[in-house]
């Protein structure tokens, strides 16, 4: 292709969230985080290597009885409030801007389980409460972990 000459009207989208096909055999939970699994379908975040985090679940979607891709669910990106683990695996104001883990659908963790879990994204802020954690499939964060 030849560079451009005149004006052109170029597609966009706005990144904020997205249509993403459902794993077989799964339920999502509003609110919850989602991660693309190895075959590239979407799934709940649990404790396991291989995931890459999408965002969050923007609404309920069962696909308990269906195949791969069979469901499309819409998976928002962005900073999300998430719980915190608890002793060693504890997120602190000391952990903002670096990568967190899942380790389940609505918890991160500090570490990676001794390689046994998916980085969820990074630590945006901490506070008594939970952890806000900036999770974006195109941050770059599946690849620095």
């Amino acid at each position: 292709m030849t560079a451009a000459t005149k004006n052109r009207n170029t597609p966009h989208r706005l990144g904020l969230s997205r249509g993403l096909p459902v794993a077989a055999d799964t339920v999502c939970f509003a609110g919850t985080i989602a991660v693309i699994n190895a075959t590239g379908f979407v799934e709940p975040g649990t404790t396991a290597t291989g995931l890459t985090g999408a965002g969050v679940f923007e609404h309920y979607q069962d696909n308990k009885d269906g195949a791969d891709g069979d469901q499309v669910v819409e998976v928002k990106r962005g900073n999300f409030y998430l719980a915190n683990s608890a002793g060693a695996d504890e997120i602190t104001l000391a952990d903002i801007g670096q990568v967190c883990f899942i380790v389940d659908n609505q918890t991160v963790a500090k570490t990676d389980g001794t390689a046994t879990r998916s980085p969820a994204g990074i630590v945006d802020d901490v506070d008594d409460g939970g952890v806000w954690v900036n999770i974006d499939p195109t941050n770059g964060v599946a690849a620095s972990a």
